[in-house]
């Protein structure tokens, strides 16, 4: 049995981008004894409490392909090398198969991410095994901070096509940009995601690496944004970041990953609720292949257990397994996370349609007759009923009310200029 791993830093993954995971410098025990249980698999805690192991009976994944955008997942552990299926590196630094880690702190990163999805064992109970164990994997390789050759949001957009284009069912996006925008090149590259029926898996990030709030790839609408919770199922104080646009909470601490060198290490962060949510689609679309991506999503959603809080602290709930994959779930007809299409119209002001042009014939109307003249019989000298009616009438009553007026003033002003001449006596 492969030893487990705990004396690792604990800053391991404070690289800018990276939703962060810090690794226990104590060593854990497995609480079930060790002849009734591998302590490995005693220790992941999510099988039984998530209903995953439930979810097994149904289906372990098969037939469903998880790309692992990130620092690439390394090749010899035996629990890895069984599921990855191909790969390819975006970031200039790591081999042409995206199995060579990339990066000098945070190697491990994509390979401890695998693990949570889809890890084989390394015997039928022995070993760490992933949420969805029959899944297949795609290693696409990325690098965070200065040292890639090639800017970050293009490594992004370009290792998501890829995805696509090599057959992903779902895409695993476990870091942050700590901004709650992105860089207009991502809107093509995820709408090309969405318009070919993958469901993409976002972590919400972590406050102990410095993300205060959540942000982009987990603020792009459709996409499944995951927060995180302690092993109680409440929220994570350091290991998540909350915010409106999650989707559903899963376990951020206390987990396990597999390293580069085979090591399994204990480790926290929504880098790793992510992938047990992308293990969870995976295991919905292997018993459910007739669903799209937005009823994956939507299964996930509303199968969730509400939690006791904010749906910014949990999103719809925490993830079940067991319910997502055989609860009978209305059918939906439009991604229950959000349209990326309709924001991109909305706030990046696409360009309009072409104008509708008129399909009916112009109609010809015949011209209006010419107006007839006006005449008049009698001479427009002579007054008519109307000017007498409405002019000279009151004209004349007017002139002679004036005419009045002022005579009778006249007499007035005589009079009292007579009575002023007469002597006093």
């Amino acid at each position: 049995m492969r030893r487990l791993v705990t004396a690792v830093a604990a800053a391991l993954l404070g690289a800018t981008f990276l939703t962060g995971a810090t690794v226990s410098p104590d060593p854990v025990e497995a609480d079930t004894p060790d002849d009734l249980i591998d302590p490995v698999r005693g220790l992941e805690y999510w099988l039984d409490d998530y209903g995953i192991s439930e979810a097994w009976e149904t289906t372990r994944g098969a037939g469903v392909t998880i790309a692992v955008i990130d620092t690439g997942i390394a090749r010899g552990p035996v629990e890895l090398d069984p599921a990855v299926i191909g790969g390819t590196d975006v970031s200039g630094l790591g081999s042409a198969d995206g199995r060579t880690p990339v990066g000098a702190v945070d190697a491990s990163h994509g390979s401890w991410v695998a693990s949570l999805a889809a890890a084989r064992g390394t015997g039928p109970d022995s070993g760490m095994i992933g949420v969805a164990p029959e899944a297949d994997l795609l290693s696409v390789s990325v690098g965070f901070g200065a040292s890639a050759a090639v800017p970050f949001v293009e490594q992004v957009a370009e290792g998501i096509r890829w995805s696509v284009d090599n057959g992903a069912d779902i895409i695993n996006l476990s870091f942050t940009t700590n901004t709650t925008d992105w860089d207009p090149s991502w809107d093509s590259a995820f709408q090309y995601a969405f318009d070919n029926d993958v469901v993409v898996v976002v972590a919400a990030g972590n406050r102990g690496s410095g993300t205060s709030t959540v942000g982009a790839p987990a603020t792009i609408p459709g996409v499944l944004t995951v927060a995180g919770v302690d092993p109680d199922g409440t929220a994570s104080v350091e290991a998540s970041t909350q915010g409106i646009t999650l989707g559903v909470s899963a376990p951020s601490e206390k987990l396990l990953g597999v390293s580069a060198d085979g090591a399994v290490v204990q480790w926290d962060g929504t880098s790793g609720a992510a992938p047990i949510v992308a293990g969870v689609a995976a295991l919905v679309r292997s018993a459910h292949p007739d669903l799209d991506a937005n009823n994956v999503i939507n299964r996930v959603i509303q199968t969730a257990t509400p939690a006791k809080g904010s749906s910014v602290l949990y999103g719809y709930g925490l993830v079940d397994a067991e319910r997502a994959v055989n609860a009978s779930v209305p059918m939906v007809s439009s991604n229950p996370m959000g349209s990326l299409e309709e924001w991109i119209r909305i706030y990046r002001r696409a360009e309009a349609g072409p104008v509708a042009q008129p399909s009916a014939e112009p109609v010809e109307i015949e011209a209006l007759p010419p107006a007839a003249s006006l005449t008049r019989d009698d001479s427009p000298l002579l007054p008519t009923r109307e000017t007498l009616l409405y002019g000279t009438v009151p004209l004349v009553m007017v002139t002679g009310a004036a005419i009045l007026v002022a005579l009778g003033v006249t007499a007035a002003v005589r009079r009292i200029r007579s009575a002023s001449r007469t002597p006093s006596r």
